[in-house]
């Protein structure tokens, strides 16, 4: 218990004080959502993977999924670098940062507001990106106070409120730029946990390969005289569980915590760069989370909730329970470093979108014009500071809603992140790419696509789940595509003056 202590609040004051460290540059608004836009690759890399996994994945993805598909869970993984880092790198990386940076825009909603002229598409999409973040936060805070409860014997409730307090101090202090560091730190500690956390997983069932051959004598749930395939390469159900590698990969392409990372990078050069670094690290965190909760069936049944299901969040703690103290310190290190760094995107998102899109919705000019009615340096500047305060206040109202929800959370920590990724990027993906890519996207297949996206999941959701919530959001992110190709056939496009100076920034 010394030692968890210990290595815990080494690791709290080091966060704090990045962002004490980093206070200066988010004096602006552009220097605390975007670190100025001068963020470099290592930074962005790091800050993308560990916005991308977190307890979500460590506790509640890896348990279930693997669980219900054994070794072949590790796809996901492979999935996520693969589709969700190394495809979302060279597809959207450059076209994003140079795009954004064209047209000023600091958000995503902003981005919809500006690249399609449209106010009302602005608001929406900051409203939508604003609640359906939250069940993802509330996922977030579950998966790692259920992991630090075990390590600490600290009660849930109390570990959620501590967790939140954190994660607000260092972001309220320093925003991106303290973020992005503190990521980068976080991520090195992923690293290094997670290979030595399936190292001694692995040993205590007898080595690697004695672990598989176990797991290839399991008997399948529904008939106990037949191998379950649980050690085969496609596992038992590789169609739910290509509808899960969709959801976790593809997914990223259209989630505004993620496509910001895009925005702040330096240059095109540290694009390439954070392309490397991002899929390898990918490669080892999703691909080992994944590989590891594989194994899950091999430390016995999850405990039963009380409307008869199996507590899949449980898995994951009850295979590490019984490591030795120092592994058990290093895990709640890993999952404490995962989640904070995927808090702090989270709440930073959702204030500035807020602040940006709904509060102080600035009318922009596009791209070549002269604005109109410029106003002096001094009042800008006092604008600028009351925007940073605005959204200093909004981490604050976000993660007290996260709070309320994670408190009393209404399903497992999976189906929050299906609700949430689904409807947020089947409603963002299809007309962000489009958008970055083709110049005939109308503004009315955006609009379209935000009532798909928002309404298959809210839909499936009040009819009891009818679609598994993961499926549901693959349907939503891919059918996306079809519906933003179509309408924009058929609907007015916008002025060719217009759309030729947005994409002048790629000539």
């Amino acid at each position: 218990m010394v030692i968890k202590i210990i290595l815990t609040l080494i690791f709290i004051l080091v966060m704090v004080g990045v962002g004490i460290y980093s206070r200066k540059q988010a004096s602006s608004v552009d220097g605390f959502v975007l670190g100025g836009r001068s963020v470099g690759p290592w930074l962005t890399a790091f800050a993308y993977g560990t916005s991308y996994f977190s307890a979500v994945v460590f506790v509640g993805y890896a348990g279930q999924f693997g669980w219900k598909y054994g070794l072949s869970a590790t796809w996901i993984g492979v999935g996520n670098a693969i589709i969700g880092s190394l495809l979302a790198w060279i597809v959207l990386g450059r076209r994003t940062k140079l795009m954004t940076q064209h047209i000023d825009s600091r958000t995503m909603p902003d981005f919809f507001g500006t690249r399609f002229d449209s106010q009302g598409l602005r608001v929406v999409a900051s409203v939508i990106a604003f609640v359906f973040l939250i069940p993802y936060t509330a996922g977030v805070y579950k998966g790692i106070s259920t992991l630090f409860e075990m390590g600490f014997g600290i009660p849930y409730e109390y570990c959620v409120v501590i967790m939140a307090i954190f994660t607000a101090v260092y972001v309220i202090l320093g925003g991106y730029k303290a973020t992005a560091m503190n990521d980068f730190i976080q991520g090195i500690i992923m690293l290094f946990g997670i290979v030595t956390v399936i190292a001694a997983v692995l040993n205590s069932q007898g080595g690697l390969f004695t672990a598989v051959q176990k797991m290839a004598e399991l008997p399948s749930d529904t008939d106990a005289t037949v191998n379950g395939g649980f050690a085969s390469l496609l596992g038992p159900d590789p169609w739910n569980l290509l509808g899960v590698i969709i959801l976790t990969s593809l997914g990223t392409w259209g989630l505004p915590q993620m496509v910001g990372k895009f925005y702040s990078i330096t240059d095109e050069q540290a694009i390439r760069r954070g392309t490397i670094i991002s899929t390898l690290f990918a490669f080892v965190v999703a691909g080992g989370c994944y590989f590891l909760g594989g194994f899950g069936r091999l430390f016995g049944m999850p405990p039963v909730l009380p409307n008869g299901r199996l507590d899949f969040d449980s898995i994951v703690p009850s295979m590490l329970i019984t490591l030795p103290d120092f592994i058990i310190a290093l895990v709640v290190l890993l999952v404490l470093s995962a989640s904070m760094s995927t808090l702090a995107s989270l709440v930073l998102t959702s204030s500035s979108t807020m602040t940006l899109d709904l509060i102080y919705r600035d009318k922009k000019s596009a791209p070549g014009e002269v604005e109109e009615g410029a106003i002096d340096d001094i009042v800008a500047e006092k604008i600028e500071r009351r925007k940073v305060v605005v959204m200093r206040v909004l981490i604050v109202f976000f993660i007290v809603i996260s709070l309320m929800i994670a408190l009393n959370p209404p399903t497992f920590i999976a189906q929050l992140m299906g609700i949430s990724w689904g409807a947020l990027a089947g409603a963002f993906l299809a007309p962000f790419m489009m958008g970055l890519y083709w110049k005939n996207t109308t503004t009315a297949s955006v609009w379209a696509c935000f009532v798909w996206g928002v309404g298959i999941t809210v839909i499936n959701m009040l009819l009891g789940n009818p679609i598994n919530p993961i499926n549901c959001g693959a349907i939503a992110m891919v059918g996306g595509f079809v519906v933003v190709w179509l309408v924009s056939l058929f609907t007015k496009k916008m002025p060719s003056n217009t759309v030729d100076k947005i994409f002048e920034c790629y000539d």
